[in-house]
């Protein structure tokens, strides 16, 4: 079997490519971080699937591949085995890049920094995961008259404003306090609200403080439905929606 452990540097440069989330070259690692990825950490990250290595001019190019992505997630999750300890330069250079990721991630939803540091008590519940084929087969096979008298529900009425019809729809969909509710299955309790005016109006309401907006977690699982459903903000697509009490 494959060595799939990893080297205090090897873990460094997976952190460090996840928290830029961009191609980098040798030299600008060495001018941002003060270093480069060897030939044996190279073939062997590749050999591990974990980056996607190209050519830019002369220079070696890496980025995150999806397996990268998913070991560094289970890193957040897990912890860094001690084996793989980060030395101090190494540490430097990857909290860098980590606050540099979270100044783009503050800029872009307007989050607190409470939301990703606080205690779980004084948070909105955890997102959750994005459902198993399973379950994705089990809500296709709902009976469409389900959605049929959902879609005539009392949701729809002229004189309520878009905003109401989401918050309305989103308590309806709701199947306990502050839960997730996927855009997918929102969308369709809000009659024939224009798709613009309602994509505008999520875009307004994510800064309002009892509101949130998050993609999925696994974008492998999302359905052409789900990605048809998703309101762009800034530069990504949001798929599930959070409303507080």
């Amino acid at each position: 079997m494959p060595d799939t452990s990893l080297s205090q540097r090897e873990t460094a440069i997976l952190l460090l490519l996840m928290a830029e989330a961009r191609e980098f070259t040798n030299p600008e690692l060495s001018e941002q971080f003060g270093f480069e990825i060897g030939k044996k950490e190279r073939e062997h990250l590749q050999r591990l699937k974990l980056i996607e290595v190209g050519k830019r001019g002369p220079s070696f190019t890496y980025t995150l591949s999806d397996d990268g992505w998913a070991r560094t997630t289970a890193m957040f999750r897990e912890g860094i085995p001690k084996s793989s300890r980060l030395a101090p330069r190494l540490l430097e250079a990857v909290v860098r890049a980590m606050v540099s990721g979270f100044q783009r991630h503050l800029e872009r939803s307007g989050a607190p920094l409470a939301e990703i540091f606080g205690r779980e008590e004084d948070l909105v519940p955890a997102v959750t995961e994005a459902p198993t084929a399973e379950a994705a087969a089990e809500a296709a096979a709902e009976p469409v008259a389900t959605v049929e008298a959902a879609t005539s529900n009392v949701l729809a009425r002229p004189s309520d404003d878009i905003e109401t019809l989401i918050r309305k729809a989103y308590a309806q969909l709701a199947d306990k306090p502050n839960a997730w509710v996927s855009l997918t299955r929102l969308r369709p309790l809000l009659g024939d609200a224009p798709r613009d005016e309602v994509d505008a109006t999520l875009r307004r309401m994510i800064a309002l403080p009892d509101v949130r907006l998050v993609p999925w977690e696994n974008q492998k699982t999302l359905t052409p439905a789900d990605r048809d459903a998703a309101v762009v903000i800034g530069d990504q697509p949001k798929h599930r929606i959070w409303i507080g009490a």
